[in-house]
C-alpha cells in the first residue's frame, strides 16, 4: 500500500507542469523533477547531489549558504514560507525570471526544503511586448499632442497679438484720460493756489501804500509779513512743480555728503520759525548713539522741511510738533508727530498720489504734491516712509534711511 502511494506521488511530481526541487538542510539537491530539469536546461543527474546554488546567478549564489544558516539560527524567513520572484541561471549561462515558493518539510528525523519553480519567461516577454506597444502608443500620442500644441500656440500667439494691440489702445486711451484729468486738476489747483496769495499780496501792497505816517509802522509791518508769507507760499508751490518735473525727467542731482541729522533738523526748525502759529512748538529728541549719515543733503532737507512744515500747517495754535531721531544699528529712523487734523481713514490709501488733498484740508493751502515728492525722493535715497493717522487726533510720519 505504501509503495503504491509513493509511486503515485512520484508520478504526480514527475509530471507536474512547474518544476519541483527538494534540498537538504545543507542546501544539497536531493530530487529534481522533469519540469525543473527542462527549465534549468540540466539533466537531473547533473544537479542531484550538488548544492542548489549552482542554479543561481550572483550575488544570490554567494549569499545562499549564509541565508540557510541564518534562517536555521533565527527562523526569520526571506523566501521560505513566503515566496517571491527571483532570477535563475540556466546551463547555457542565461538568466531568467521565475516565481519560487519554498516550504519547510519535517521528514522523520530530519528537515528538507521543497521548492516549486514557476517559469515567468513568457510572462516577462509578454510584459516587454506590452511595454513596447505602450511606448509606441505614447510616442504617437506625444507626437500628436505636440502637433496640436503647436497649432494651439499659433492660435494663442495670434490672439495674444490682437489682445496686446487692444490693450495698447486701451492703455493709450486710459493714459490720455488720466493726463486730461491731471491737467484739469492741475489747472484747478494752480489757479486756486496762486490766486489766494496773489490776492493777499495785491491787497496788502495797496493798503501798505496808504500808511505813510511813522506811527503806522506796526500796521505796515503786519502787511509786510503777509506779503512775505504769501511770497514764501508761492515759492513753495513753484518748488513743488519744479521738483516733480525733475523727478519725472530723471534730472535729480544725487551728490552725496556726510551730515549730522540733528544739525539739519535744527536748521529747518529755524527756517520754520516764521511759519509757527501762536504757541506752537517744535521739539527734537535723539535716541541712541549719534551717528552721521552719508546722503544727498538737499533732498533730505527737502523731505524733512516738507514733513515738518506740514505738521505745522495742519496743526492748531498751541499744538506740539515732535521730531524724534532713533539711531539704530543699520539705519536711522525719524518720527515726525503732530496733534493736528489727521487724515480720514478711507482716504489714507491715496495720500502719496499726485494732487491728492484730504477732504478735511480743503481750507488749508497746498498743492497735493508734497508727500508724492517726498516718497519719490526717499526711494532715490534707498529709504522708505510710512505713517499712522487718526482724524482729529494727529499724524505720525516715519522715515527710515540707511547710514550710507
Amino acid at each position: 500500500m505504501k509503495n503504491d502511494i509513493a509511486n503515485k506521488l512520484e508520478a504526480i511530481i514527475e509530471t507536474a507542469i512547474d518544476g519541483i526541487i527538494t534540498i537538504s538542510d545543507k542546501g544539497v539537491v536531493e530530487t529534481m523533477n522533469r519540469a525543473a530539469a527542462e527549465i534549468f536546461q540540466h539533466e537531473s543527474k547533473e544537479v542531484i547531489g550538488r548544492n542548489i546554488k549552482m542554479l543561481m546567478p550572483e550575488p544570490d549564489r554567494s549569499q545562499h549558504d549564509d541565508y540557510l544558516h541564518r534562517y536555521k539560527k533565527t527562523r526569520n524567513p526571506k523566501i521560505i514560507g513566503i515566496g517571491r520572484d527571483v532570477i535563475g541561471l540556466k546551463k547555457d549561462g542565461t538568466h531568467f525570471p521565475f516565481r519560487l515558493a519554498v516550504s519547510e518539510v519535517f521528514l522523520n528525523d530530519r528537515i528538507i526544503y521543497t521548492g516549486v519553480v514557476h517559469d515567468l519567461t513568457d510572462v516577462s516577454l509578454a510584459h516587454a511586448k506590452l511595454k513596447k506597444a505602450n511606448d509606441v502608443l505614447e510616442h504617437k500620442v506625444e507626437e500628436r499632442t505636440e502637433e496640436l500644441e503647436k497649432a494651439i500656440n499659433e492660435l494663442l500667439k495670434s490672439n495674444k497679438q490682437l489682445a496686446i494691440r487692444e490693450e495698447d489702445l486701451k492703455g493709450a486711451l486710459e493714459k490720455e484720460k488720466e493726463l486730461n484729468e491731471l491737467k484739469s486738476r492741475f489747472v484747478s489747483m494752480a489757479s486756486h493756489e496762486f490766486r489766494t496769495p496773489l490776492s493777499t499780496i495785491m491787497s496788502s501792497a495797496a493798503i501798505l501804500s496808504r500808511y505813510t505816517d511813522t506811527e503806522q509802522q506796526i500796521k505796515r509791518e503786519k502787511h509786510i509779513i503777509r506779503i512775505k508769507s504769501s511770497v514764501t507760499n508761492l515759492t513753495g508751490i513753484l518748488n513743488d512743480f519744479l521738483s516733480l518735473s525733475k523727478l519725472e525727467e530723471g534730472k535729480v542731482d544725487l551728490s552725496l555728503e556726510e551730515l549730522n541729522i540733528e544739525d539739519l533738523c535744527e536748521t529747518i526748525h529755524q527756517e520754520l520759525e516764521g511759519l509757527l502759529k501762536p504757541n506752537q512748538k517744535i521739539s527734537h529728541l535723539a535716541i541712541g548713539a549719534v551717528k552721521s549719515i552719508t546722503t544727498v543733503k538737499r533732498i533730505l532737507k527737502n523731505v524733512l522741511f516738507n514733513l515738518i512744515s506740514n505738521a505745522v500747517k495742519y496743526s492748531e495754535s498751541g499744538d506740539q510738533i515732535k521730531c524724534k531721531i532713533h539711531y539704530n544699528h543699520d539705519n536711522v529712523i525719524i518720527d515726525i508727530n503732530d496733534e493736528g487734523i489727521g487724515i480720514p481713514k478711507n482716504e489714507q490709501k491715496y495720500l502719496f498720489e499726485r494732487f491728492f488733498r484730504a477732504s478735511n484740508s480743503e481750507t488749508i493751502q497746498g498743492t497735493g504734491l508734497g508727500l508724492h515728492i517726498v516718497k519719490q525722493y526717499l526711494e532715490r535715497l534707498h529709504g522708505s516712509i510710512t505713517f499712522e493717522s487718526s482724524e482729529g487726533e494727529g499724524s505720525t510720519f516715519t522715515i527710515k534711511l540707511p547710514y550710507k
